[in-house]
């Protein structure tokens, strides 16, 4: 007798990784498929789960790509979308949301693309602006034109973001995208009137090796990256906000092996 598995749930209680506002039809999940098989190659499956607002939402699914697999609500109930639309300021009468599930750490590069993917193909099917929740992004059909992710590139993921610290003495630099992958953002701090640019560089090269590496070191420990001949050491660790998004953060120096 065959043992039917139930899904698996989406991770994080269910908080989205991506929101697509749209105010036209409801793209059909033959569509969706039909989409990222000719992008991508496919073969996309779509599995049509049980939503607690059944009578109210619609098109919940599980997208499978591969052993991956990532929640798509393909239109939220009215008084979700509506919450959206508040907290986003947009005009979008409708939403759909990209849920990451639970995955094996191996597998966790693979599952953020895919649903960067799924919020691509949400975004141009509809005409509409997705919102990356963890790096506090819009991206509307003209700027996934270019941002093909047809592979791995940190920059489609994770941004470094600078502000000046409370008392203005210092810059602060921050990394918003890392919790995809299941870690803590990083950040560094450096005297004002420097150049910035160095920094972010340095920071992104940083958090594209410990998205490969799986890890942060932890709180006065250290990490090698040899492919960027630097030794990482984390300094602390806090908690911060920045425009409304709470970050759980490690302040890392970093100097040449």
């Amino acid at each position: 007798m065959k043992i039917r598995r139930k899904p698996p749930k989406p991770a994080q209680s269910g908080t989205p990784l991506y929101v697509v506002g749209y105010s036209g039809a409801t793209p059909s999940p033959d569509e969706l498929q039909c989409w990222f098989d000719l992008d991508y190659g496919g073969p996309l499956k779509l599995m049509t789960i049980s939503s607690p607002q059944n009578d109210q939402a619609a098109g919940s699914l599980l997208a499978m790509h591969g052993p991956w697999r990532v929640h798509c609500q393909m239109a939220c109930a009215p008084a979700e979308a509506a919450r959206w639309a508040s907290g986003l300021e947009w005009r979008h009468e409708r939403a759909a949301t990209v849920t990451l599930v639970s995955a094996a750490p191996r597998d966790i590069v693979d599952v953020v693309i895919l649903a960067a993917r799924l919020a691509r193909g949400l975004s141009l099917l509809t005409g509409g602006t997705a919102f990356d929740l963890r790096t506090q992004t819009f991206l509307n059909p003209s700027d996934w034109i270019d941002r093909r992710l047809e592979q791995f590139a940190v920059a489609d993921h994770v941004t470094v973001c600078h502000d000046e610290t409370p008392d203005g003495t210092q810059e602060w630099f921050f990394t918003q995208g890392l919790a995809k992958f299941g870690l803590n953002e990083i950040e560094s701090f450096q005297p004002r009137s420097l150049p910035e640019q160095p920094v972010i560089e340095r920071l992104t090269d940083i958090a594209q090796e410990l998205i490969r590496l799986g890890q942060i070191p932890k709180v006065g420990a250290s990490i090698a990256l040899p492919l960027l001949d630097l030794s990482v050491h984390a300094v602390r660790h806090r908690t911060a906000t920045h425009v409304g998004a709470s970050l759980i953060l490690r302040e890392i120096i970093w100097q040449a092996l």
